[in-house]
């Protein structure tokens, strides 16, 4: 088939690549020239595990190529996916120039049936604009050209979207037009039937179920996420430790396992954003969703915890001191410094007078462009990050690590050398991932999120 991707962030860029890797022929489109560049001379602008190789991949099969040229990007596909960025407006609602100027483009320069297909995450109701903003330029070429408008949402994780991709656990699509436009969803069975091969997992629904159900599905994490973090600050006054807690309730069906783990806060690209989005489309209809404003305060008072913890063991003043900082990235296996904890947790410590030195194995690049920009009104403030070349050089007379994001490379370090490096062997753990029994065992001062009762026991 050919398709062509509008837009080479996150979600554009994995899409094309794995779509042309199943053997289709893609065209991803930016109008960032810069960007184009780049991915013709086969650099990725972000970190993804196995994302790199995929592209150069199909960009010698001659499967995936990058343009920026917009009239023949239209021309190209009888798919248009529209996987533009749909950041947050002031007001918290999602900002959809961008998704509808891609429709527009698409309505002013398309000669053939197109399929169109919104790959961006977008509030219910934005299917139909689009097919407003397609429709108004076909009318102001005076020409009759059909086309669909569907719903087909991402599920990607990053620092595993490959797998997501390859491997969906569903496919949701939403199309309106399924009975009186049954082409759409054929077209759609044929691009999707590889996935569907052992059993079918895509679910067909109308347009604004499809968009809505992305929202809830990222609502709904985050809302895990919060919780499990108000439990851990509970456990932390009470004397239980939140990781018996969790495995007690995870081994519930009912409730499993994932996103239970008590940490630091959840950053990144899409569920700070999508829930801000999600309370925005309810207010609109007179309805205050009391849940996800909770879990919003919650977050935002989470990424402040280990703060907490820090002045509570140091004191509110922390000229001289100088800390240690494994992880800058939001999560592992990304490069991902969007609304990432130890942004807050940085400028706290710098605030307060204290110096830092940061190590993340590959968000280091990323760091330094956003921290520049967090601290560009206070420059003498960012001279006291210090960015490291390796995790152990971080720790040089640091009086304590503070542990952000858990690559697994700081699962199992050399303890000892820990100690030898650090000017006092004290560990503020975020992401809980190290045992408080072991921690002391070894000499440590540890401090985790909920883990107070297994120092105690």
């Amino acid at each position: 088939m050919k398709i062509t991707v509008i837009g080479t962030g996150y979600v554009g860029l994995v899409t094309g690549a794995c779509l042309a890797e199943l053997g289709n022929n893609v065209c991803c489109l930016d109008i960032d020239q810069h960007k184009i560049d780049m991915l013709n001379d086969g650099e990725i602008p972000f970190h993804e595990p196995g994302l790199s190789q995929m592209v150069e991949r199909n960009r010698q099969a001659k499967r995936l190529y990058f343009s920026s040229d917009i009239k023949a990007s239209v021309e190209h596909g009888d798919i248009q996916f529209i996987a533009v960025g749909t950041p947050s407006a002031e007001n918290g609602s999602a900002d959809l120039q961008y998704v509808f100027a891609a429709a527009r483009n698409i309505g002013q320069y398309m000669t053939g049936r197109k399929i169109v297909i919104d790959k961006s995450t977008v509030p219910v109701g934005t299917a139909e604009k689009v097919r407003k903003n397609i429709q108004s330029q076909l009318d102001a070429r005076d020409v009759n050209i059909a086309f669909s408008v569907i719903s087909n949402p991402e599920f990607l994780k990053e620092g595993a979207a490959i797998e997501d991709f390859m491997h969906p656990d569903r496919i949701v699509i939403g199309c309106d037009d399924a009975e009186n436009d049954p082409y759409a969803r054929t077209v759609l069975r044929k691009l999707y039937a590889s996935f569907n091969r052992n059993h079918e997992k895509t679910i067909w629904t109308d347009v604004r179920s499809a968009e809505f159900t992305k929202y809830a599905a990222n609502a709904m994490l985050a809302t895990r996420i919060s919780f499990m973090n108000e439990l851990a600050n509970l456990a932390d006054q009470i004397g239980a430790d939140i990781e018996a807690v969790r495995h007690g309730i995870g081994s519930d069906p009912r409730i499993g396992n994932s996103f239970l783990y008590a940490g630091c806060g959840y950053g990144g690209s899409c569920f700070p954003k999508d829930v801000r989005a999600l309370r925005h489309t309810a207010q609109e209809y007179g309805q205050d969703l009391l849940i996800l404003r909770a879990v919003e305060e919650a977050n935002h008072d989470q990424k402040r915890v280990l703060g907490k913890k820090i002045v509570s063991r140091f004191g509110a003043d922390l000229n001289g001191r100088h800390f240690a900082m494994w992880g800058l990235a939001f999560k592992p296996n990304t490069d991902d410094m969007r609304e990432a904890p130890s942004r807050v947790i940085l400028s706290e410590l710098i605030e307060r007078g204290a110096s830092v030195a940061v190590y993340d194995p590959i968000a280091m690049k990323e760091a330094k462009r956003v921290l520049d920009v967090d601290f560009s009104a206070s420059p003498d403030a960012y001279q006291r990050i210090q960015f490291s070349p390796s995790a152990m050089d971080a720790l040089d007379s640091a009086d304590a690590l503070i542990l952000l994001t858990e690559w697994k490379v700081f699962h199992s370090p050399d303890f000892e050398q820990l100690k030898y490096e650090m000017k006092t062997p004290i560990v503020f753990d975020g992401r809980n991932l190290y045992d408080p029994k072991v921690m002391a065992t070894a000499g440590f001062e540890y401090y985790g999120i909920g883990r107070t009762a297994s120092l105690n026991a």
